[in-house]
C-alpha cells in the first residue's frame, strides 16, 4: 500500500511539473510572437494657444509623424502640420497654434 503512495505522490508531481513548464513556453512564445509598436513614442501638451509635440523613435524603422491641432473656435482653422520623417534612435519637436484656445492635439504615424 505504501510503495502505491509513492508512485501516486511522484505522478502527481511529475503532472505538476509538466503543467507548469508547459504555461511557462506558452507564455513565452506569446511573448515573442507579440508584434512591437513600430511608431515613435510622442507626448504633446497644450499651453494656452501653442501645441507642441515630442516624439522619439526608439525603433529600427522610418517613422512619419504629423501634429494636428483643432481649434476651439469655430472662426479658427484647424492645423495639419508637416509630416516630418523620424529616423532611428532621433527625436523630433512638432509645434503649431491657434488664435485662441486649443480643443485638442493629436499625433499621428504613418
Amino acid at each position: 500500500m505504501r510503495t502505491s503512495r509513492c508512485v501516486a505522490a511522484a505522478v502527481l508531481v511529475a503532472a505538476v511539473v509538466g503543467f507548469i513548464a508547459v504555461a511557462s513556453n506558452a507564455s513565452n512564445s506569446a511573448a515573442q510572437e507579440r508584434p512591437r509598436p513600430r511608431e515613435a513614442a510622442c507626448s504633446t501638451w497644450v499651453r494656452g494657444s501653442h501645441a507642441t509635440a515630442s516624439c522619439f523613435n526608439p525603433n529600427p524603422d522610418v517613422d512619419r509623424v504629423q501634429l494636428h491641432v483643432e481649434c476651439a473656435r469655430w472662426w479658427d482653422p484647424d492645423m495639419d502640420g508637416r509630416s516630418v520623417e523620424v529616423g532611428p534612435a532621433q527625436h523630433v519637436r512638432l509645434a503649431d497654434r491657434c488664435w485662441k484656445e486649443i480643443r485638442k492635439a493629436w499625433v499621428s504615424h504613418r
